[in-house]
């Protein structure tokens, strides 16, 4: 196991944070075992979610499984919705190349790595749910973290410690399969498990130390990140020597081969809607960890009346959370939705069907399966008019958004890039600015299609083709 904690990209880390990084990792196993030593077997099973793709869960069993000849492995985490929707697009756009995609979470395994990487999770999310109650705890410490202590170099010094604990997970795994990571946690744990085609596929605009994994190559999404991680501008208090170009590449947004297929297609039929007054059609998705309820509940409260009007249709996708739609109902007694609550293949069925036709009313999304909540938002994306979300993983999907709050000051410079490409509104931090903006969206007749048009011409452009581009370099095309 190569040493990547005391010396990064030629840069070395002073002794403190070396020791800090070892007695971290200490730590874990005292908490949760060592099993360095355990052979843990592997196992497939269908994701019937994702049978349109062929993907396969790997799981652990009782004797090895063969991966198929043409095999590409997506390694994640479960760490709300994010990382799970731009893994689905990197299993979407392998096997659109001739792939088979398997299925990776590294945080699902009764492992030591996996409870380490489980326990991390639980904390970032009681911490974000916090930095949404607390302003001064937002302020002082969750945002300054998350666009500045993550960025240190240092920072990265535990991660690949700590990710060293992942490396019994990998053992009956062929090191030489095409390897995709949607987290850096998965990827350093294949870099330091030996594995050789290892793409680390960063997801967000800001550049962080925390998302480097030396041994991969790391696949950004905008020229603005491409130029931070080259430099390691920002990433310490000194210059530091920058990263080499076989290990950084640009390769645009990470987006599923289903969406794009027919993308020019649905945004003439959003064009279309528009022009014959149809109901706006508002798709929202709501956070599992309740970071910006608030806000949510305000946006959905000033949308009823443009409901009533036939202005607005509006789909809300609540996830696995259905705590949370009835927390909305319990705040908005006089609502109104038709429920699709663990009726997927209804769902799909619905889409299918506003395709081409008409619909108005409020329509709840839950599911309890992790996948069927997931991509329950890519089944809707092609037929809503406008996502409303904060600039997270969907701040690079290709359909007309409305950028609410960020979430954790890194989320801002996905607003950035959205304004910037123009396929997006600039961020709307406050209930007055955001609702200011439905209503601009909602009455501006020209304002949905000029994003429309910009869409279509990043996609011309080869702006959404990164997930295409990541199975390329994980596989060695050029």
């Amino acid at each position: 196991m190569n040493d990547k904690t005391s010396v990064i990209f030629n840069n070395p880390i002073d002794k403190g944070t070396v020791k800090k990084a070892i007695k971290s990792k200490k730590g874990y196993i005292k908490k949760f075992g060592d099993d360095y030593k355990k052979d843990y077997k592997i196992n497939f099973k269908p994701i019937d979610t994702l049978d349109f793709i062929g993907a396969e869960n790997i799981v652990f069993g009782q004797e090895n499984q063969k991966f198929e000849d043409n095999a590409l492995i997506v390694g994640n985490i479960r760490m709300g919705f994010g990382h799970y929707r731009i893994s689905i697009a990197m299993a979407s756009a392998a096997r659109a190349l001739g792939y088979k995609p398997y299925w990776l979470d590294l945080a699902s395994f009764d492992a030591t790595g996996s409870k380490m990487i489980r326990k991390q999770n639980d904390m970032y999310s009681t911490a974000s749910r916090i930095s949404q109650k607390n302003v001064l705890f937002n302020k002082l410490l969750w945002e300054p973290l998350n666009s500045e202590g993550f960025k240190k170099i240092t920072y990265n010094a535990k991660d690949q410690k700590n990710s060293e604990l992942l490396v019994p997970i990998f053992k009956n795994i062929d090191k030489d399969i095409p390897y995709i990571a949607t987290h850096v946690w998965p990827s350093q744990g294949a870099i330091h498990a030996g594995m050789t085609h290892v793409v680390n596929a960063i997801p967000d605009n800001w550049p962080m130390g925390l998302h480097l994994s030396e041994g991969a190559i790391h696949a950004v999404q905008t020229p603005f990140a491409y130029f931070g991680y080259k430099t390691l501008n920002g990433f310490n208090k000194k210059p530091l020597n920058g990263m080499p170009e076989e290990s950084l590449k640009m390769v645009g947004c990470f987006i599923d081969h289903e969406l794009l297929v027919d993308l020019e297609n649905d945004n003439k039929r959003r064009k279309e809607r528009i022009k014959n007054g149809k109901p706006l059609r508002i798709l929202m998705t709501v956070g599992g960890a309740g970071a910006g309820f608030n806000m949510f509940l305000t946006m959905v409260k000033h949308l009823i009346p443009y409901v009533k009007e036939n202005k607005v249709a509006l789909f809300i996708n609540f996830g696995d959370h259905v705590d949370v739609y009835h927390k909305m109902v319990k705040k908005l007694k006089d609502i109104k939705t038709v429920n699709y609550f663990n009726q997927y293949q209804d769902l799909k069925k619905f889409a299918n069907d506003i395709k081409e036709g008409d619909c108005k009313g409020i329509y709840a999304i839950y599911n309890k399966d992790i996948f069927e909540a997931v991509y329950s938002t890519n089944l809707l994306m092609p037929v809503s008019d406008l996502l409303v979300t904060k600039p997270s993983e969907l701040a690079y999907y290709p359909i007309p958004k409305l950028f609410m709050r960020h979430i954790g000051g890194h989320e801002v410079y996905g607003a950035i890039n959205g304004r910037e490409c123009g396929d997006s509104t600039p961020e709307c931090p406050t209930k007055k600015e955001v609702k200011a903006m439905l209503d601009l969206v909602i009455k501006d007749k020209e304002l949905i299609p000029h994003l429309c048009d910009q869409i279509d011409k990043l996609k011309k452009d080869g702006h959404y083709n990164g997930a295409y581009e990541c199975v390329k370099l994980a596989v060695g095309k050029k």
